[in-house]
């Protein structure tokens, strides 16, 4: 929180630009809601500079307009009375700013950089906000602009304690927090109140702070500050494409703020893409400097295209998997089987199938509480894991039972395999709460299909078979390996 100390340097800063009267005079208009288009049309056409921006805006391929404005009162009617103050707001504030910082403030402060980050923010934060349909297109474009303020003003009120803070944090979220630990707050709470200073309307600086806190739970949905808070990862990613970890913040903003993914925010750069020019030419700032824009975005959309992909087959992966221990699921073992069953028919394959069941395992969940049990299951399966090859599949048959497929498998060569695999079960020393070691066993029942051998008709007479020799193993005092034959068919499950 700021104290007054803090507050005294902002206002009294002499490095800090005054706004010029026509700002002034527009912030006075944007707090006005009854502001009329003769006094907008007024005070924008005391500054000529300004003027001359409004037309291009109006005519600009950014707003889409089928007619042509040859006067303030027509970009005015084109884009309307409160969008029109806002864009001439955000002109005003950005070419001050712009020529004031650069002309008081310390030589190790990259200007530029900044500069170009807030215009690449702005871009972005408008460009989701097309995206999205929202109707506030304008106060996007502002609020991008400006919600980094703060940086700048700590750069202007104490710039010797800040530049070594700043140089050494080019990642937003860990200079916000290097910034709270060192002086009690972060650039979010001195923008806003530099912004307050201003009389920059409430809405706008309040969500220009409020972007910079936590999504909640039920933050997902396109509001301002939904959008300005992603807008900043959009605008990092672009300036520093070449840093790994930028790609994956801005998905992850992107989903936990406005609840999208990555075939919007492709979509999203598209839009970025086409209106460049036109926010590059209207704010007289070459955003990309010495990088080729078109090659940063098109590599932006293919590792998007990638990343979605990954997502699905992760999404796809999980959707496959017990929740618990990781490994395979139930219809995921039944699928599998199907498949591999139907390979061995048609080409003669091996094909072996074993099912692992835990021998007492309901006494451990009796004695020691189903958390035990449950972490139990998982030592259980990561031992497996260790023993089995990449294409054998481990699924969670049910409770304490699993079932392994092994393609292209004789019987004679899985032996050595689930020997091993009931062996390091039976070596697995569980600690409990008390520090207790407890062990567990298991009893495997195996089935193959195999051409010169046995031939089952249906993948359901092999788990029938594989689960008739469990039976056996487990009337025969638990702990070992029964392999099917036909004669344990007369055994009565």
């Amino acid at each position: 929180m700021l104290d007054e100390n803090i507050k005294s340097r902002l206002n009294f800063c002499a490095t800090l630009p005054s706004l010029p009267a026509v700002a002034v005079k527009i912030i006075e208009l944007a707090n006005n809601p009854d502001a009329d288009i003769g006094t907008a049309c007024q005070y924008i056409s005391m500054d000529p500079v300004l003027s001359a921006k409004l037309l291009k805006t109006a005519n600009a391929p950014l707003y889409k307009s089928r007619r042509v404005a040859t006067n303030i009162r027509q970009a005015v009617s084109i884009l309307g009375t409160h969008s029109v103050i806002v864009i001439a707001l955000s002109f005003s504030l950005s070419s001050s700013l712009m020529k004031g910082s650069r002309a008081g403030y310390s030589a190790s402060f990259n200007h530029d950089h900044f500069w170009r980050r807030s215009i690449t923010s702005a871009l972005a934060c408008r460009a989701l906000g097309e995206k999205l349909t929202l109707s506030f297109l304008d106060d996007l474009l502002l609020a991008g602009l400006i919600q980094e303020i703060g940086i700048l003003a700590f750069s202007a009120i104490m710039p010797e304690e800040y530049e070594p803070l700043y140089s050494a944090h080019k990642n937003h979220d860990s200079l916000l927090k290097a910034e709270r630990k060192a002086f009690g707050f972060g650039h979010d709470e001195l923008g806003y109140a530099l912004l307050k200073k201003w009389h920059i309307p409430d809405y706008i600086a309040l969500c220009c702070i409020a972007s910079h806190s936590h999504p909640g739970p039920k933050s997902h949905g396109p509001t301002l500050q939904a959008c300005v808070a992603a807008s900043r990862y959009l605008a990092d990613y672009f300036l520093f494409p070449q840093e790994a970890d930028k790609l994956d913040n801005v998905v992850e903003a992107a989903h936990d703020w406005l609840g999208t993914d990555c075939e919007t925010l492709i979509e999203v750069i598209k839009i970025m893409e086409a209106g460049l020019k036109s926010i590059e030419d209207l704010f007289d700032i070459n955003i990309y400097g010495s990088l080729n824009a078109a090659n940063v975005m098109s590599e932006a959309k293919d590792l998007l295209v990638v990343h979605n992909l990954a997502k699905i087959k992760e999404l796809e992966e999980k959707s496959q998997r017990d929740g618990l221990t990781g490994a395979y699921n139930r219809l995921y073992f039944d699928e599998t089987l199907l498949r591999e069953f139907h390979l061995s028919a048609q080409y003669k394959l091996p094909l072996t199938i074993a099912i692992i069941d835990l021998d007492y395992f309901k006494q451990i969940n009796d004695s020691y509480g189903h958390t035990a049990g449950d972490a139990l299951l998982t030592a259980v399966v990561g031992a497996i894991f260790e023993q089995i090859r990449q294409d054998d599949t481990l699924s969670r048959f049910g409770g304490e039972e699993f079932a392994l497929i092994l393609p292209g498998t004789t019987l004679a060569a899985s032996r050595n395999l689930i020997s091993r695999l009931k062996d390091s079960i039976s070596t697995i020393n569980f600690k409990v709460d008390n520090d207790r070691i407890i062990n567990i066993t298991a009893s495997i029942g195996v089935a193959s299909n195999e051409a010169d051998t046995h031939n089952f008709l249906t993948p359901l007479d092999m788990i029938k078979a594989a689960d008739t020799a469990l039976y056996a193993a487990k009337n025969s005092g638990r702990n070992r390996i029964i392999e099917w034959h036909p004669l344990l068919s007369s055994l009565k499950l």
